[in-house]
């Protein structure tokens, strides 16, 4: 039996919440998610359930459960997981929501506590062809949109759907997806996009994401980009626009009247808000309730997204997804950007108090997770977890956790920048992305399963979907580029490159697992073919040529792949890779880097890099070759790099360059050294490092500024926690173990 937690969050009760969790089994426990059974209050709940990765003997790996459950006012509760369970006792009788296949489309049908049904036509030139909620019954001429306008010539552009797949079908939530196209009149000019809608039993919303695509080799501004809704209410109807910060404003007509709300970047930084933004910032929702009836649109993370706009009158709702004149929304050719909003439909006694709550809930949904004891048991993790409990380390790795920058705004939310390349010139005065580097998203999955502090997995959650979106080509005329993540670089793909060292997938693995969006997995494989792609070129076809970061980097994004997959495919260039490090040490004694034209060097963390990555491998295909090579290797490290007196190592083996450095990777090498031959002599060459980075405590910042489309808040880049997580807490489990006194 499990033990599924739910934190206190609101001060109202939710009967039948929609809520989901995706956590790690053992290996060879489970072998079927059929019989998984969830229980609270002695009766047994609505359940929905996938495995999202299996071991290579087929025994699930990952569970994904999305349940319903009655969350008490203002309490945390908890749910028990039977994961071999015989459906016995009571179940909370539901009405599940269903996916039908039509002749030319689907319906979605969330059962007879919603009334809501929803027609979808493939071909189509709108998102629904018509939607009967209750007693009303709402026509495809209700809904247009996206409505895509551009700057210049094209203007307004077409829409025309594809076919409508079937992602889930119930019984708790279904989705549905389809691919289309917007087009620009009398040109050929298209910009794709996808839309995904999601529905819960027996509620009465449904959430639209819609992701437009620029595959165009140009540059797309978008001059504004709506979805409306056309209501019509000549006898009068009560309009309101409501956005939230701590308590919610609400600006209301009960005759009608046109209200507009806008966020920009002004609006942000003259907002005060003390939130974690990736857990939330406010609300953002408008209403039109007509004498039988209405409709709430909310759009989820309005502010950290912006620009964002909400109009309603009697006539109808405007969704701005980018209001016009409200700034530069600018997409480079191959970039993707999702966003979302929440449709309730609802009857005409419905109270905005109401309606707030649930648009609330909408953008700070409950987050259920199991205790870090049911992560480390499974066994999946690196060895992150110490069996003893130092609080000055906890609190080092939650501060850095925090610490990182945020950016507001569409094309940025979800990323950082980095002020280091940012005033090296690397943009050419221009902000540097940091595109993830470093797998941010895997570093704040562990720290959620190391500690249970949800607000981790939130980090997760908007990270990756930035990371998928804008850092990722979805589009390019030379194939070699499609499918790869981009290198930190201004506007986050300009004059970018991709390269194996600048590519992760691990983290968007941990993204797929949590929250079951296949698509997490599906961009991790495009990068993986993207790494295969470039290990084919003539930089790597010579040993030595690269550095032992190239190589790294590739093998663990390979030999990640391989795990999650058992796709032997990717063990091709694993192999190869390894080889490669056997012929450069024959070749030039150690793992040496070319500098300069006529200088080869040791670069510290670069080979910490290597060792970290021929360890991921050595743990899927131990053998002593290997084992050897790497503590040779860590040995070099130790004896042509560590400086004795200041114990650190240089940043890199040149007298101009042979600055003590305190970069945390030396900790993986050095603790994995350890765990191979089990002498601790290894930690204690990273003792004044490992005091340094507990040290080093960015923090949370609430300082804003505004600089090109985004408002930054702090300054702290995301690659410093991205790159120590793991180093940090595995040299401390060592040094547990090992009970060596590092104070």
């Amino acid at each position: 039996m499990i033990r599924i937690n739910i934190d206190k969050l609101y001060r109202f009760e939710h009967k039948a919440e929609p809520c989901s969790i995706g956590f790690p089994i053992p290996a060879g426990a489970l072998t079927t998610t059929d019989n998984i059974c969830l229980y609270a209050g002695g009766m047994r709940l609505p359940l929905q359930s996938k495995a999202t990765a299996r071991y290579k003997d087929g025994s699930v790996k990952f569970v994904f459960l999305r349940f319903l459950a009655d969350i008490p006012a203002y309490k945390g509760m908890t749910v028990d997981c039977d994961l071999n369970g015989s459906a016995e006792g009571a179940a909370i009788p539901f009405n599940p929501v269903t996916v039908t296949e039509l002749a030319d489309g689907l319906r979605i049908e969330s059962g007879a506590d919603s009334g809501l049904c929803i027609d979808l036509k493939n071909g189509s030139d709108s998102i629904f062809e018509q939607i009967t909620a209750g007693n009303r019954t709402y026509g495809k001429d209700v809904f247009e949109g996206p409505v895509l306008n551009e700057k210049g010539q094209n203007g307004t552009y077409t829409l025309r759907t594809g076919t409508w797949k079937v992602i889930e079908n119930g019984p708790v939530c279904a989705i549905a997806a389809v691919k289309g196209s917007h087009t620009a009149a009398d040109t050929e000019k298209k910009i794709d996009f996808e839309l995904r809608l999601t529905a819960w039993a027996g509620k009465p919303w449904i959430e639209a994401a819609y992701r437009i695509i620029n595959t165009d080799d140009a540059p797309l501004h978008i001059n504004s980009l709506r979805y409306e809704l056309h209501l019509d209410h000549p006898e009068g109807a009560r309009t309101c626009v409501a956005n939230s910060n701590y308590g919610t404003s609400y600006s209301v007509s009960e005759e009608g009247e046109t209200i507009t709300k806008t966020i920009d970047a002004d609006w942000i930084m003259q907002e005060a808000n003390e939130h974690f933004c990736e857990v939330f910032h406010g609300t953002f929702f408008a209403d039109v309730t007509g004498k039988n009836d209405g409709i709430a649109a909310t759009i989820f993370q309005a502010h950290q997204n912006f620009p964002k706009a909400l109009e309603a009158d009697r006539n109808g709702i405007q969704i701005m997804l980018v209001p016009e004149g409200a700034g530069e929304v600018i997409m480079q050719s191959g970039m993707a950007r999702e966003q979302k909003f929440l449709l309730h439909f609802h009857d005409a006694e419905e109270t905005l108090e109401s309606l707030n709550d649930r648009s609330i809930v909408y953008q700070m949904p409950n987050r259920p997770y199991v205790s870090p004891e049911v992560m480390k048991e499974s066994g999946v993790w690196p060895r992150i977890f110490a069996d003893k409990s130092d609080f000055t380390v906890e609190q080092a790795l939650i501060s850095r956790g925090d610490g990182h920058c945020r950016a507001y705004g569409m094309l940025n939310f979800g990323d950082g920048y980095d002020s280091n390349y940012t005033a090296q010139g690397r943009g050419n005065g221009k902000l540097v992305w940091v595109n993830n580097e470093y797998d941010y998203p895997h570093a704040c999955a562990l720290l959620f399963a190391r500690t249970g502090v949800t607000r981790f997995l939130d980090y997760v959650i908007a990270s990756a979907t930035h990371w998928m979106d804008v850092d990722v080509c979805h589009y390019h005329k030379d194939p070699m580029f499609l499918g790869g993540q981009w290198e930190h670089t201004a506007g986050h793909v300009i004059n970018g490159r991709q390269l194996c060292s600048h590519q992760w997938v691990e983290g968007l693995l941990d993204y797929y697992h949590f929250t079951g969006d296949e698509r997490g997995l599906e961009t991790a494989i495009g990068i993986g073919h993207n790494v295969q792609r470039l290990l084919d070129t003539p930089a790597f076809a010579k040993v030595g040529e690269a550095n032992a970061r190239e190589t790294g980097w590739a093998l663990r994004t390979l030999t990640a792949l391989y795990l999650e997959t058992h796709d032997e495919s990717w063990l091709a260039k694993c192999e190869r890779i390894v080889n490669d490090f056997r012929v450069w040490e024959e070749t030039y004694g150690h793992w040496m880097a070319p500098y300069t034209d006529n200088t080869l060097i040791r670069v510290p963390f670069m080979i910490a890099v290597a060792v970290g990555s021929l360890m991921r491998y050595y743990n899927v295909f131990p053998n002593e070759e290997l084992k050897a090579m790497i503590l040779r290797q860590v040995d070099d490290l130790i004896e042509n790099c560590y400086v004795k007196e200041w114990g650190l190592f240089y940043y890199k083996e040149l007298p101009t360059l042979n600055r003590l450095g305190n970069n945390t990777l030396l900790l993986e090498a050095l603790t994995y050294a350890y765990d191979l031959s089990g002498d601790p002599k290894y930690l204690t060459y990273g003792i004044e490092t490992f005091k340094n980075a507990m040290e080093d405590r960015q923090g949370y910042s609430s300082t804003k500024r505004k600089v090109e489309d985004t408002v930054l808040v702090g300054n702290a880049s995301a690659k410093i926690f991205a790159q120590s997580m793991i180093p940090l807490s595995i040299y401390y489990r060592a040094l547990a173990e090992s009970d060596i006194d590092y104070r």
